[in-house]
């Protein structure tokens, strides 16, 4: 949660500080497992004064027969100055009283006492507590509080602590409160003489010791872990590393199920050997200096120890049941409360993958239906294993190790049966942005079935994520769908597949409580918008102007939008598409402000006696041009297409410089807006291209 919380708390000092007038530096933070702290350069001592007109009574009410009235006095009053002070201006509703008032600025010490203790109290953390206010909840128990502004103590509270200049060090090495002479670096450097550093620091000497300890080691190294890395870089304040050993009989084992037990439950770095297989030692990171007797070493020895003799007392135990036999089990298995049971699922998901995989071959993808469909069948057996249980992280990997451990079916080859267990072992991926897609088309296939019945069924119920509450992980399923599609360059378009997913659903208990099939349409397609935006954005890195521009004309088609946004990156450069993109804006605000006036544009262009010229030359062109533009569009040659349309700056400048749109003739006006509609939808099948931001825009 600290990184979390940390960056909230970054954002919400700065927007405060711009919010006060205080503003001037950098906002930078120092976090351990003790304290989250915030460190803003440039603050000014105190606000400076504003003058600004306030607005009273109009001049009727203020004034009668010449005379102030007792509501002129009272606007003088409230605003500090005398009545012969007031001044008369004019607004769109009258005359009205005015005056000029200074508000002398506020002391940054009084404004951060004041303000500091509400943005404390508005972190977000998944989980909180309270123990001595109710009103006054937190992550844990707030035991001190410093705040200073240079060498001085802001006088504010927070939970009932009144904040000082002294801080604690670290736990065990240096016990007794840190005096912070100064606020900014000097705090750092006295925490630094407690033996607690900074993140950065941390990682530095979290990754040296691991170097070290793994030396002792002919030929070893310790496997990288970022996530891993990052989670004992905040458990510690001055780590150390440790080597320790197993018993290699553990071996035999399946590495997935070490490398768990190590990572997940220990918080063990894995060690391997030169050609990558796992050797039977592990890194601890310890929040000391050392361990000059070994007593930690044994203790983290004797804990994985009895960690691995559950596992393989676990595994020995699940092979009793082969997964075929499990089946049966998962309709006692809930998925979720009002979708039913994992048997209800799996069958779900079978009809859904039958019908992608249909897709698929349809558009030229060599894909084997029986393996997608035995796939699904054992996907989610090894949630009733005793393994799967214990190690739930597990899930998935362990069906698909066992599916390639027991004979379930002898009459199949043997490269099928290895290839349905490889479906098994990938469906849950890819479970981050960081993590790798499933390696088979059968086993990507099985992911996208697999999340879309969810997400299909917990937004049919009406579940969607809001703000950061997304318990049911449906953002971070989306953006799998998106990153497989993408990679796997799937023909599948995310409006049907969600429509598919649904229609699962069909005849169930669950349907009776779902919202209705439009609703639903809208919300999907909202959300599935936003990470495939995400994943153009930040995945692909193209520019905001250009995803919006690739979204505007489709969102639905993954593989497509992101051949359009690489075309248009291409392109954006050029002066033709700067001008076609000012030329579309001006089309989009001319077009809807007729519609806001209830002006219709004529369904089609007509050529008129009184048509002038460039109005005839351009609807000559969308003629000649929109066909072929279209024709390249199907086949996908975009950059063909983008180039056509850069021809269009002639005709498309002509007709601005010299006809008139919104004319007093309501045919001719009709039939120009109905020229400039249908050019900016031959404009927008490739992209919306009044969404790039042009030269003088933003």
């Amino acid at each position: 949660m600290i990184d979390a919380a940390s960056q909230e708390l970054r954002e919400r000092v700065q927007a405060l500080l711009s919010r006060e007038r205080l503003s001037g530096g950098e906002v930078t933070h120092f976090d351990t497992p003790r304290r989250l702290a915030i460190m803003a350069t440039g603050i000014a001592a105190s606000q400076a004064d504003v003058t600004e007109q306030v607005n009273g009574p109009s001049v009727n009410v203020a004034y009668k027969d010449g005379q102030p009235t007792p509501a002129a006095h009272a606007f003088a009053k409230k605003a500090g100055v005398d009545v012969a002070q007031l001044e008369r201006v004019a607004t769109p509703k009258g005359e009205y009283l005015a005056a000029k008032v200074t508000k002398k600025g506020r002391t940054a010490a009084e404004i951060l006492a004041e303000s500091l203790p509400k943005e404390l109290s508005t972190i977000y953390w998944p989980k909180n507590m309270y123990w001595r206010k109710p009103n006054e909840r937190f992550v844990r128990p707030v035991r001190w509080l410093v705040a200073m502004l240079d060498g001085e103590v802001i006088p504010l509270e927070f939970d009932g602590i009144r904040a000082g200049n002294r801080s604690r060090g670290h736990r065990i090495l240096m016990g007794g409160p840190v005096t912070i002479p100064r606020a900014g670096s000097a705090y750092v450097d006295s925490l630094r003489a407690a033996k607690v550093l900074g993140r950065a620091e941390r990682e530095l000497q979290i990754r040296k010791a691991l170097d070290a300890a793994t030396r002792t080691v002919p030929g070893a190294r310790w496997r990288e872990d970022k996530a891993l890395l990052d989670t004992v870089v905040n458990l510690t304040e001055f780590p150390s590393a440790i080597l320790g050993g197993f018993d290699p009989q553990f071996l035999a084992l399946p590495e997935e199920v070490l490398v768990t037990v190590m990572r997940d439950h220990q918080k063990y770095f894995a060690v391997e050997e030169a050609h990558g297989k796992l050797a039977p030692h592990f890194l601890a990171v310890l929040n000391t200096d050392s361990d000059p007797e070994g007593l930690i070493r044994h203790g983290n020895e004797r804990v994985l120890r009895a960690r691995f003799n559950d596992a393989r007392f676990f595994w020995e135990i699940d092979q009793k049941k082969s997964l075929l036999e499990r089946l049966e089990s998962l309709k006692h298995v809930t998925f979720q409360k009002d979708l039913g049971s994992y048997f209800d699922k799996t069958q779900r998901v079978q009809r859904l993958c039958s019908w992608l995989s249909e897709i698929l071959k349809q558009g030229g993808i060599v894909v084997r239906p029986g393996v997608i469909h035995k796939a699904v069948c054992l996907s989610k057996a090894d949630l009733t294993t005793e393994l799967v249980k214990e190690f739930t992280e597990l899930q998935g990997i362990v069906g698909g190790l066992y599916a390639r451990a027991q004979q379930l079916d002898p009459t199949l080859p043997e490269a099928t049966r290895l290839a349905i267990a490889d479906a098994v072992y990938d469906h849950y991926r890819p479970e981050s942005t960081d993590d790798r897609v499933p390696r088979s088309i059968e086993g990507a296939v099985l992911s996208i079935g697999d999340k879309a019945d969810t997400i299909a069924g917990m937004f049919a119920l009406g579940l969607v994520p809001s703000g950061s509450k997304d318990p049911f992980a449906l953002r971070r399923q989306a953006n799998a769908i998106v990153k497989v599609i993408a990679e796997k360059k799937l023909p599948l378009r995310l409006d049907e597949l969600m429509r598919d997913a649904r229609s699962g659903y069909q005849r169930s208990d669950a349907e009776k409580k779902f919202v209705g099939e439009e609703k639903f349409s809208e919300s999907v397609a909202t959300f599935f918008r936003e990470r495939l935006e995400f994943h153009l954005k930040d995945m692909c890195g193209y520019a905001y102007d250009v995803v919006k521009a690739v979204l505007g004309a489709d969102a639905s088609d993954v593989v497509d939008a992101v051949q359009r946004a690489e075309a248009v990156k291409q392109v954006l450069h050029m002066p033709e598409f700067q001008a076609i993109g000012a030329a579309c804006k001006r089309i989009r605000n001319i077009l809807r402000q007729a519609e806001e006036k209830g002006i219709r544009p004529a369904a089609r262009f007509e050529y008129m006696a009184d048509s002038a010229p460039e109005e005839k030359s351009l609807a000559a062109y969308v003629e000649g041009n929109g066909p072929k533009v279209e024709a390249l569009r199907k086949k996908k040659d975009y950059s063909d297409a983008l180039t056509l349309l850069s021809t269009a700056q002639e005709p498309v400048d002509a007709f601005f410089d010299k006809v008139m749109v919104m004319v007093e003739d309501p045919k001719v006006r009709a039939n120009r807006l109905g020229l400039l509609q249908t050019l900016l939808k031959e404009f927008s099948t490739v992209a919306d291209f009044s969404e790039i931001v042009t030269e003088g825009t933003a």
